[in-house]
């Protein structure tokens, strides 16, 4: 059975990349983690209404302003 190595190194990269991602997030406020989650569901939803790059940017800052202001 042949491995494929560039299947093994894109989940490698993943896992590492995931782990960065996380670890940096270990320090957070309240108020941070808010707001980083309002423009992760904002993001989201503006995706799934329009599909597109503008909308998904649109939906992910009007995300974190309501992330930020529920916080306060």
């Amino acid at each position: 059975m042949k491995l494929n190595t560039r299947f093994y190194a894109a989940v490698s990269a993943v896992l590492l990349g995931s782990s960065l991602v996380l670890g940096g997030c270990s320090g957070m406020t309240r108020q941070e983690t808010s707001t980083a989650t309002g423009a992760v569901v904002g993001g989201v939803v503006g995706n799934v209404l329009c599909g597109g790059l503008a909308c998904t940017g649109a939906g992910a800052a009007v995300g974190g302003v309501i992330g930020h202001e529920v916080a306060k």
